[in-house]
């Protein structure tokens, strides 16, 4: 079960890579539409608590009625319907601005976490996290929402990217429903 849904993920990944064009940047004045109310108290989507009462077909219907992209596969051996959703990874970048001295520095990484944490209390990101060397890429956010517009509305509200500190560089990423890091 875990070498097949491996490679599923695989192909999806794959699959969405294929796009021939460059990685999004969506600029600040092209999402007005689009931007999110960030002071909404309520999550876009339910707890994966709620999620497991409700059957596959069920979460696909609500999913696409909010305007989410979903597809679901039938896993051969165990017969089980699986169904993906489309996410958005935030790859954030050193930005053209870090000349920040320590205090500001500080400060803007203490606004940079309430964000992530509030992005997170709301439903629209569910994991985020740095990486671990001290290379360009700096950290990822995975966001759950079904644009691609209100994902880069939401990263470019980060304090740190509109101090200059980070840049965004945002792909669409496919996961299935439901299942955990392990």
């Amino acid at each position: 079960m875990k070498k097949v849904l491996l490679t599923i993920l695989l192909i999806g990944a794959l699959t969405s890579c294929k796009n021939d064009k460059e990685p999004t940047t969506v600029k600040e004045t092209e999402v007005k539409k689009d931007t999110v109310d960030l002071s909404i108290k309520e999550p876009n989507i339910e707890h994966s608590s709620e999620k497991r009462s409700k059957s596959v077909a069920e979460l696909k219907a609500e999913l696409i009625s909010k305007g989410y992209k979903v597809f679901d596969y039938v896993d051969e051996k165990t017969k089980d319907t699986t169904l993906m959703q489309q996410y958005f990874i935030a790859f954030l970048k050193n930005g053209p601005i870090r000349n920040q001295n320590e205090e500001e520095a500080n400060q803007l990484q203490s606004e940079h976490l309430a964000h992530l944490g509030k992005m997170y209390e709301l439903g629209y990101a569910d994991i985020s996290g740095p990486f671990g060397d001290d290379g360009e890429i700096r950290g990822i956010t995975i966001y759950n929402v079904p644009t691609l517009k209100m994902a880069d509305s939401l990263a470019n509200a980060d304090p740190m990217v509109k101090a200059g500190r980070l840049v965004i560089e945002m792909h669409p990423w496919w996961a299935a429903k439901g299942f955990s890091l392990r």
